[in-house]
């Protein structure tokens, strides 16, 4: 669990019948296994703190070379002049060969001109692996406060990095989200928070837009 500070549909990207985490949250998408639930709770920059953005169950990883190469993400790689979906794909990194230097699609971590932005493929890199869910709830703009006393159980605290629990407290968060909100499951509730800035750019600097 951790905090979404930017949303705009691109980390995670909940489009194209999955959900994926391909960029950002290096450690989180390092450390999730198969089967786990990854949430992203609001920050206080999208004035939405104790509210789930998303949850979504791992239920495939790949590394950045497999998910570029896979067919059925095709429709995650972005594309500038297009919708505001297909503009935050998240399908953006590729390499000419094996070990060779990462290339970075025009995309939402671009820099203006479309060039590869340093800092977001240092970053974003720094895991070479694709969190995919075929088992997940996003809410965006709709994101339901969590029910005090299961925040209260996970003795949770919005705060940097993310946070892991064990079974036994996830299922109490787990079981709130399927008895309240199981009609969402694997659509979209509400749009991204930030779907109207969509062709915007990540500095990677803060929270500073391009």
């Amino acid at each position: 669990m951790y905090v979404v500070d930017r949303d705009f549909g691109f980390a995670p990207n909940p489009f194209h019948g999955s959900c994926t985490l391909a960029t950002c949250a290096p450690r989180v998408r390092a450390k999730a296994k198969l089967g786990d639930w990854v949430v992203g709770m609001g920050g206080g920059r999208l004035k939405a703190t104790g509210r789930c953005v998303y949850a979504m169950r791992v239920t495939e990883t790949l590394s950045f070379d497999e998910y570029w190469a896979n067919e059925a993400y095709f429709d995650k790689r972005p594309v500038r002049n297009g919708s505001s979906v297909m503009m935050v794909g998240d399908n953006i990194y590729s390499r000419n060969e094996v070990g060779g230097p990462w290339q970075q699609l025009d995309s939402h971590h671009s820099n203006p001109d479309g060039s590869a932005n340093p800092v977001n493929v240092n970053k974003d890199t720094s895991a070479n692996r694709v969190l995919i869910s075929r088992d997940f709830l996003y809410f965006g703009k709709a994101a339901p406060f969590v029910t005090p006393r299961v925040l209260e159980r996970l003795e949770y605290k919005n705060r940097r990095g993310h946070r892991v629990f064990e079974d036994s407290k996830c299922a109490v968060f787990v079981d709130w989200l399927f008895e309240n909100y199981r009609n969402g499951r694997n659509r979209l509730t509400g749009d991204p928070f930030d779907f109207d800035q969509s062709a915007k750019r990540y500095s990677g600097i803060g929270s500073t837009l391009h």
